[in-house]
């Protein structure tokens, strides 16, 4: 057996898939490199873990320094470890998908971008490195995971209405659901509290307001598709 000194150390590097939801549209963060490789294509934004950060760490340094946002939804997704998805050596991949409201964050291009731009999840561009198979990969974890825990309640506003939340659920699945059935499942899971309050501004409609009950977060629900109705 090799010394532990003998063995190779591969890079260890982290990236993110920032979704938002904006307009019924749900899209992804992407950058525009500065420089090789890809240079002037969009890229998912990402780091190297340094020898003093957690995983968790490099996700935070990135969302600070690359897009100017801080505390937000961040889940690990999986490890990418194709020894050709980076040309510039055998680099490792932790990836991890974040769930941010747009009308919260202003986004900030760190110097190591040219651009950085929400783009819907339908008409994405070519992106570098084995990124589109990291954003595939968080889309289908997003979808599985909403039918039952809620995380797409940090993609809205603090206050909602059940139709605004149907949609949201209708946007990322890319599919309609019953809304009787939905409405039924969301507040029977306690997952939602009405505020007593209604939005206003809506003509000849004043449709309840609701929030996410947090206490609650550790609790499951399943929302049928209707392939399962």
């Amino acid at each position: 057996m090799k010394a532990f000194h003998e063995y190779k150390n591969p890079s260890l590097a982290v990236d993110l898939v920032v979704f938002g939801y904006h307009d019924n549209t749900l899209s992804v963060l992407l950058l525009n490199r500065k420089e090789e490789p890809f240079k002037d294509q969009w890229t998912l934004p990402g780091g190297f873990l340094q020898m003093e950060e957690t995983l968790r760490d490099t996700c935070a340094r990135i969302l600070l320094t690359k897009l100017g946002m801080k505390e937000v939804f961040m889940e690990q997704l999986y490890t990418f470890d194709d020894p050709a998805r980076d040309p510039r050596g055998r680099v490792i991949a932790v990836g991890y998908y974040a769930l941010i409201n747009p009308s919260k964050f202003g986004i900030v291009a760190g110097t190591m971008a040219n651009d950085v731009k929400w783009f819907d999840v339908k008409q994405l561009p070519v992106l570098g490195f084995d990124h589109q198979q990291i954003f595939e990969a968080a889309l289908q974890r997003l979808r599985s995971k909403i039918l039952y825990y809620p995380v797409g309640f940090e993609l809205l506003d603090e206050l909602f209405t059940i139709t605004e939340l149907h949609e949201l659920y209708e946007c990322i699945l890319q599919m309609k659901l019953d809304r009787r059935n939905f409405r039924r499942k969301i507040l029977d899971a306690g997952y939602i509290v009405n505020t007593g309050t209604k939005r206003e501004g809506l003509k000849n409609r004043h449709p309840e307001l609701y929030k996410f009950n947090k206490h609650l977060k550790k609790n499951s629900f399943h929302i049928s598709t209707p392939e399962q109705e």
